[in-house]
């Protein structure tokens, strides 16, 4: 089952989709570039949910003020560095 899949499932239950729209859908574009890079799907599927939860909580870190804007900045490059190599 893709993700996309998944969540017509959740909605056609009612149940609501706790992510936005943008972040299913860069997510959704992940998944596809790890599939493209070689990933099987279970493993793209598995790095595009490590990098929305990894970006997630580092923008939270930032907006929280543990964390600078460049430490922000290196964690976003290594997350796509470890993602797309």
């Amino acid at each position: 089952m893709t993700l996309r899949e998944a969540v017509r499932h959740l909605r056609s239950r009612e149940l609501d989709c706790t992510i936005s729209r943008e972040t299913l859908d860069g997510k959704a574009r992940l998944f596809v570039e790890c599939v493209e890079h070689g990933f099987t799907p279970l493993r793209g599927e598995i790095m595009a949910a490590y990098y929305v939860a990894e970006t997630a909580a580092a923008a939270e870190a930032y907006a929280r003020g543990l964390i600078t804007g460049e430490e922000l900045r290196q964690k976003e490059l290594d997350l796509a560095r470890i993602v797309t190599s």
